[in-house]
């Protein structure tokens, strides 16, 4: 059936656009190392080339002339041959949004069934495409899970996956940690007067109630957060389910599996929906609800181990001033941090005397520090 001149055109774009796209995906396939993602670029192509070449017998069957590809592969920009491969796939996937737009312009004007069955098909992969890419590109994540991550990152105690132990451990190490420098720098300033055991009791105070702030705080944060994305989730099942079915799919093939047992794992656990739910918000942000520490029992880990490490270098002054407490505090303090040190090993992989005497050389540094400058400021 003849083309007007319109469609002809808009014809031509299509054509001109997958020749692009499958040699672009061809360019980034071979300059891909991993073999996995190799594998899907490389269908991702073979797709693009199967339109192209349905697109080209169109014309040639309206013309009288098979279009010519080697112009469009030539005129490929250097941007798509040398740029970051993630932002060539960031700038494809919007291609490809906007070849989904427009071939339902190009299905509003084509009657020929056959011509509407080719527009119909590529239309659909097009859409599947833009999800592939962005999960490929790594776009999907959300902002809020970045923000998150800056949370845990800051709250030095939070040690997921260790449970009260690990939570324990850092709590007495940022505890000790914190107070011996206090102890120390004012012992240097005063001589070890009363006003050491003062300062050592405030920072001890201070420390404990500002990581166990801190602990609720990220804890209660990474459950509100994981909330959100199971909602926004949700949304996006009861929007697209097809579009999250792909995601899925996509997940399990870069995780080894064929595209065979990828759909199937996927379509299998898509008739659950709260398992379809919980493994999305699983694969696509690494949230599981059964990590999330319990945020009350974070805070009082965190506040009590704090006040115990904070409260051992204090302990001498209660009893002695001057140089005497001095010692004995640089004493204790020090055994303090190669025990604590070593009991990393619990939540490690490290040697326990590793740990042990990397602690014990921190703290003494610390503590060399801060009494030097105590003296300073005395002087």
């Amino acid at each position: 059936m003849p083309l007007d001149q319109t469609s002809l055109a808009t014809i031509e774009k299509m054509w001109r656009r997958e020749v692009e796209a499958a040699t672009t995906y061809r360019q980034l396939a071979d300059r891909e190392p991993d073999a996995k993602r190799q594998a899907i670029l490389n269908r991702l192509a073979d797709q693009e080339e199967s339109h192209a070449t349905r697109w080209a017998e169109r014309i040639a069957a309206a013309t009288g002339r098979h279009p010519d590809r080697t112009a469009v592969e030539s005129g490929l920009s250097w941007f798509q041959r040398i740029s970051d491969p993630s932002v060539v796939l960031h700038r494809l996937e919007q291609e490809e949004n906007r070849a989904e737009a427009d071939y339902d312009e190009l299905m509003s004007r084509l009657s020929d069934p056959a011509d509407r069955r080719i527009a119909e098909d590529a239309k659909g992969d097009e859409a599947d495409h833009a999800v592939i890419l962005r999960t490929l590109a790594g776009g999907s994540l959300p902002s809020a899970r970045t923000a998150l991550d800056t949370i845990l990152r800051r709250e030095r105690w939070h040690v997921r996956g260790t449970g009260w132990i690990g939570d324990a451990i850092y709590g007495v190490n940022d505890g000790l940690g914190a107070v011996f420098g206090i102890v120390s720098g004012m012992a240097g300033y005063t001589g070890g007067s009363e006003v050491v055991l003062a300062a050592g009791l405030a920072g001890t105070l201070a420390s404990a109630l500002s990581m166990g702030a801190g602990a609720y705080l990220a804890s209660k944060s990474e459950r509100e957060v994981y909330e959100s994305e199971v909602a926004r989730e949700r949304t996006e099942i009861e929007e697209d389910p097809h579009e999250e079915l792909l995601e899925l799919d996509l997940f399990y093939q870069l995780k080894g599996f064929s595209a065979e047992e990828a759909r199937m794992m996927a379509e299998r656990i898509q008739k659950e929906p709260k398992q379809f739910l919980r493994t999305l918000v699983h694969e696509e942000l690494g949230l599981s609800e059964e990590n999330f520490p319990s945020p009350w029992r974070s805070t009082v880990s965190a506040t009590l181990s704090t006040a115990i490490g904070g409260f051992i270098p204090v302990v001498p002054f209660f009893f002695a001033v001057g140089m005497t407490a001095v010692i004995a505090s640089f004493i204790i303090s020090t055994v303090a941090h190669f025990v604590v040190g070593a009991s990393k090993a619990l939540v490690t992989t490290r040697p326990w005397w590793a740990t042990g005497l990397e602690m014990t050389l921190v703290g003494i540094l610390e503590a060399a520090v801060t009494y030097g400058v105590g003296l300073a400021f005395a002087a």
